[in-house]
């Protein structure tokens, strides 16, 4: 899906309602700043938030997730467009999170491999904290590439307002977590929660 024509389209369609971002954002219960998010392209709108803007900008989400007005005849192409492109988006997801979980368990085994052949075998000193660093270096490379690989896909969701985002690098790796949650703080309400990965923008 393209976000910088859907956030065109809801900037359009907003004004043609005579709306300013905060009136819109009053209207959905949330921030002026989520407006001009969606519609600078740089997300989109949450699942529980498209029916109601869609029936504030007097729209469809078929159309809302096209980016434009839709014949009746444009529809139904468009209708199966935009639901395998989200389709899509979660399946590219799941495969970036398993790659991440391979790469991260091949690169750590490898790096605990190479620290405990600089322990087992005999050798000299400096082939021996060359075998260790090489080791932990290759640990903390996989670590951080699985990390990369496991942020660019989906997003997180905030606990409280629901927000969708993508974190920083540091946000990220310096977050706690659990399997499918990490300790964020949320572009938009501004509150540090657990927030769920999402497979979907």
């Amino acid at each position: 899906m393209d976000q910088i024509k859907i956030g065109k389209f809801i900037a359009q369609m907003r004004k043609e309602k005579g709306l300013t971002q905060l009136q819109l954002a009053d209207m959905l219960n949330i921030s002026n700043k989520t407006v001009s998010k969606w519609e600078r392209g740089n997300g989109l709108p949450e699942v529980s938030l498209m029916l109601p803007l869609c029936e504030t900008l007097g729209i469809n989400v078929n159309e809302l997730l096209t980016g434009e007005k839709l014949t009746d005849s444009d529809y139904k192409k468009k209708a199966e467009e935009n639901m395998m492109d989200l389709v899509k988006e979660k399946e590219e997801s799941k495969k970036k999170i398993l790659l991440s979980v391979i790469v991260g368990i091949i690169t750590v085994i490898a790096g605990i491999a190479l620290i405990c052949v600089a322990g087992m075998f005999e050798m000299a000193v400096q082939t021996r904290i060359l075998f260790i660093a090489l080791g932990l270096i290759v640990i903390a490379g996989g670590i951080f590439t699985a990390c990369v690989l496991d942020m660019d896909a989906g997003t997180f969701e905030c606990r409280y307002c629901k927000a969708r985002f993508k974190p920083s690098a540091a946000a990220y790796i310096a977050g706690a977590h659990t399997i499918t949650k990490r300790r964020l703080k949320c572009p938009e309400c501004g509150r540090i929660s657990y927030c769920k990965k999402r497979l979907t923008h």
